[in-house]
């Protein structure tokens, strides 16, 4: 695991932040997921995995920093973060992400 994605895997924010002001990519990829992937993932098996409530810390500084929530790394025909968030129920990093769209229009 790159040391993005284990920042992100730490739901480390401080350390991801000295990732990507260091220069590494906001889409890159490890595992076949984006960095915005891999916190949805970690954020919706955090939730079922305890029981305890959804949130968004990772996701929201991941669109903070210019993830794009349409992107899918294994040539287009994966889901995007989006769609792992519709299909994992990630209704708040939905909604997130929904507002986040409609403010870029």
């Amino acid at each position: 695991m790159t040391p993005a994605h284990q920042a992100v895997e730490d739901e480390d924010l401080p350390r991801l932040r000295e990732y990507l002001d260091g220069g590494v990519d906001v889409e890159e990829v490890d595992g076949g997921l984006t960095l915005l992937q891999h916190a949805i993932d970690l954020e919706i098996d955090g939730h079922v995995q305890t029981g305890g409530p959804l949130h968004v810390d990772v996701t929201a500084y991941l669109l903070a920093r210019g993830a794009d929530p349409y992107t899918s790394p294994v040539g287009g025909s994966g889901a995007s973060a989006l769609h792992m968030a519709q299909l994992g129920g990630h209704w708040l990093a939905v909604s997130l992400i929904e507002a986040f769209a409609q403010r870029r229009q």
